[in-house]
């Protein structure tokens, strides 16, 4: 029996193509569940073309109305919530509860994008020279596209689209090819929602797609989340191709833990934030800055190991997993090796995630949580975003060692801090240089009303994710000032320079 096709949906219509094929492999098992064919040129100019057509409509919908749309798409997803958490575990592999919680972060975006008449409230002032009024407001670009990577299918789609299309624009989702069908759940329920056709689309494909979006003259502003390198290369192709870009990439985020905290809740917390989703999140917490001792560190390594080893590893199947694969051989087979060259180098391999097998899935792509010490900071465990279960430690002998290590890295993603110690706390916040910060919160992931971004390798551009500056960036500012002057005291125009009448 033949694996699905997974489509395209283009002016509202699911499409297929005949575009080169891609295999969608459940990493769980390792077989092929799905066949995507490609889109190409021709399909990116029909999705372009159709939503500037629905551009020009939905723009002029009053904010009411496009904020009903909002509303009712937040009910769709809410009450199809278990259809979306069951394709995602199906494709991605990670367990219902963490696909569970994905659309529950989502769902606080969308919330954020029904207060839109509130949002785009301009501003207005009154008799700002003698019979002028000036006022402000900000427009929506056109047609925008986003780019969202494998790890949340449906959390990341949904940090961008619900804002652009609140904010007027129309949008195409370039899912990863990894677990592209959550996105046609959200384009059917957009559609129930009564948004329009051809104002939300859907394209699959690879790298050539993305290169064609970036190019395409039609596409006013590219969202990317995703790793380093592709960051950079999104950013550089897109703005050289006269395109507004934020591009967000990939982190090494760290965990300072004071000699003071809980070790404990910190070990409870750093094992989740390490290995929950298998590591594959940009804020997963990938690195351990240990303060103190070798003497005062080693409860703390080992409560990790502990709690780490008892970790349930297992399909998203069954209901004891904590923990799926990763998503594909390739990437198993780079985090083995990293941790194997890791040890040949000399660090301590504490807990050992290599050689797992789950039984009755020996061709999944598992991996089991994995604890090293002892690391070298030149060592690719430290250097590259593992994106695996992976926790490296360092130790540090005081804060101000902890946050120069911390800063010292090429990413400024996200950064934590265990402790009791209010003046260690503040001193971490306002010295690291991460776009978030946690205290005693190991993934300091912003609520929906504020934004998601990181620093220095992590993001490209200058404007953060979702929120205000998500909405920032689907926008754009207009000044208008205005006279109506009385005829029988109109002054004479002059040459110069504009300046404020006197009379």
């Amino acid at each position: 029996m033949s694996a699905p096709t997974v489509e395209h949906v283009i002016n509202g219509q699911r499409r297929s193509t005949g575009g080169d094929p891609i295999d969608v492999t459940d990493p769980a098992t390792g077989r092929v569940i799905a066949v995507i064919p490609a889109a190409g040129q021709a399909e990116l100019d029909e999705a372009v073309a159709a939503a500037q057509a629905a551009f020009d409509q939905w723009s002029q919908t009053s904010l009411t109305k496009r904020a009903g749309v909002l509303f009712a798409f937040r009910e769709q997803v809410a009450s199809r919530r278990a259809e979306i958490e069951e394709i995602i575990s199906r494709e991605h592999g990670k367990t219902r509860p963490d696909a569970a919680g994905e659309i529950t972060r989502g769902l606080e975006i969308i919330e954020f994008a029904c207060g839109l008449p509130q949002l785009l409230q301009g501003s207005y002032a009154d008799q700002l020279s003698t019979g002028v009024d000036t006022y402000a407001y900000r427009e929506p670009l056109g047609v925008c596209a986003g780019i969202t990577p494998f790890n949340f299918p449906a959390m990341v789609p949904l940090w961008m689209a619900p804002i652009a299309i609140a904010a007027g624009n129309s949008f195409i989702l370039k899912p990863s090819e990894r677990d592209p069908s959550a996105s046609l759940k959200l384009a059917e329920l957009w559609a129930a929602a009564g948004l329009p056709d051809g104002v939300f689309s859907v394209l699959q494909g690879g790298p050539a797609l993305v290169d064609a979006i970036l190019a395409h003259p039609g596409i006013e502003a590219v969202s990317f989340v995703g790793s380093t390198p592709i960051a950079k290369h999104v950013y550089e192709r897109g703005s050289a191709h006269g395109k507004r870009v934020q591009a967000l990439g990939g982190a090494k985020n760290h965990a300072v833990v004071m000699p003071d905290a809980d070790i404990d809740e910190a070990a409870d917390h750093l094992v989740a934030a390490g290995y929950g989703s298998a590591g594959q999140r940009c804020m997963a917490i990938s690195a351990v800055v240990a303060v103190g001792t070798e003497e005062e560190t080693g409860p703390l390594i080992k409560a990790i190991a502990e709690k780490g080893e008892a970790v349930v590893v297992g399909p998203s199947t069954s209901e004891d997993s904590e923990m799926g694969p990763v998503i594909t051989a390739a990437s198993r087979d780079r985090i083995l090796a990293i941790i194997t060259e890791t040890e040949a180098e000399g660090a301590q391999v504490v807990l050992d995630g290599r050689g797992l097998t789950v039984p009755g899935h020996a061709e999944g792509y598992f991996v089991g949580p994995t604890l090293i010490t002892g690391i070298d900071r030149s060592s690719r465990a430290y250097t590259e975003e593992v994106f695996g279960p992976v926790l490296v430690v360092l130790r540090a002998a005081d804060v101000d060692e902890a946050i120069r290590i911390v800063n010292e890295g090429p990413y400024g993603n996200g950064a934590a801090i265990f402790t009791s110690s209010g003046a260690a706390a503040r001193k971490f916040q306002r010295e690291v240089q991460a776009g978030m910060v946690g205290i005693n919160v190991p993934i300091p992931v912003p609520a929906g009303s504020f934004s998601f971004g990181g620093r220095k390798a992590s993001l490209f551009g200058d404007t953060h994710v979702y929120g205000r500056e998500g909405l920032n960036f689907y926008t754009r500012a207009k000044a208008v000032t205005s006279r109506w002057p009385d005829s029988a005291l109109r002054p004479a125009a002059s040459l110069a320079f504009p300046s404020e009448p006197r009379h």
